[in-house]
């Protein structure tokens, strides 16, 4: 029996649709359908019922689920097991902001290249809260984002903490020397989307400071946000760690806001039922980095360790 049909039979299950399991597995829909029908031959039974709107599992369906899953854990946690590193093949896609982008991504893909040569890292760099929906709706099978995953089925470990600083242009109206909240609130501002950890953090700070800040807009690229702020559109809060370039040349000066704006705190994620322990193997590799990371002011590594 072959075991890429067993896969596709779990992602045609999972996604609930031919087309998309075909997107998620890189092959043709064509190819997808073949391959249910010759597991469906062999086994003897209908695995999907199928019209022109939806994919619905049979009885034998979902009994057959927890069984493939059990399949493909096994083999991949045997060729993980014994096989030489550099032998092991395979791929984990991977979710991620702009943060993690601009400061430890290319740490982390380095490490998996160095230890794993055969693992195709798949990166989609998103908004955490784009990569939160894409874990959940199993499109990728690791998420390292701010902000923790509240679904029962997501196992949320806390990864690390950016420690972040207000900067404006050396030409933005505000004076050096000791700043509140009461000196930015009518000030343009910029922050991440609406949905994001960073803009709650903002409107909740202002809050409890009794102020309302006047001009706040809201930017979903790290770099467009830095770019417009060296041009003067506004003071943000962003993390030390993708400053450092941009304070070195002087197109930013930190302002000392007190108090302080709130960490950029970020977990990894993945679901707790994953058949492929490539995703613990490239998480922990994601550890690694972190706690060799960790520098005071800059970043603060929260969870040591591996998740094995």
């Amino acid at each position: 029996m072959n075991l890429r049909f067993i896969e596709t039979f779990l992602w045609v299950a999972r996604l609930g649709s031919f087309s998309a399991a075909a997107e998620r597995l890189g092959a043709t829909q064509a190819s997808v359908s073949h391959r249910i029908a010759t597991l469906e031959q062999e086994l003897g039974v209908a695995l999907f019922d199928r019209d022109s709107r939806s994919v619905v599992l049979t009885p034998a369906g979902q009994q057959a689920i927890p069984r493939a899953e059990e399949i493909l854990r096994a083999v991949a946690e045997f060729q993980l097991a014994i096989a030489e590193p550099g032998q092991i093949q395979g791929s984990v896609s991977f979710g991620t902001n702009d943060v993690i982008a601009h400061s430890l991504l290319s740490r982390i893909m380095a490490r998996v290249r160095q230890r794993y040569p055969g693992i195709t890292i798949d990166l989609q760099i998103e908004t955490s809260s784009a990569n939160t929906r894409a874990l959940i709706d199993r499109r990728i099978d690791i998420a390292l984002g701010m902000g923790a995953t509240d679904d029962d089925r997501i196992v949320n470990r806390e990864y690390g903490a950016f420690v972040p600083v207000w900067v404006a242009s050396q030409g933005f109206s505000l004076p050096d020397g000791k700043l509140g909240l009461a000196d930015l609130a009518n000030r343009p501002l910029l922050t991440f989307s609406r949905d994001s950890v960073p803009y709650r953090g903002l409107v909740r700070q202002f809050s409890d400071a009794g102020l309302n800040a006047l001009s706040v807009s809201n930017v979903n690229a790290l770099i467009t946000m830095i770019d417009l702020a060296v041009e003067g559109f506004g003071a943000t809060a962003l993390p030390r760690a993708v400053l450092n370039k941009h304070l070195n040349a002087g197109l930013l000066r930190i302002l000392d806001v007190d108090p302080a704006f709130p960490l950029f705190t970020h977990y990894l994620s993945y679901l707790e039922v994953n058949e492929n322990p490539l995703v613990k193997a490239v998480a922990d590799i994601a550890f690694e980095v972190a706690s060799e990371a960790d520098e005071p002011g800059i970043f603060s590594a929260l969870r040591k360790g591996p998740l094995l």
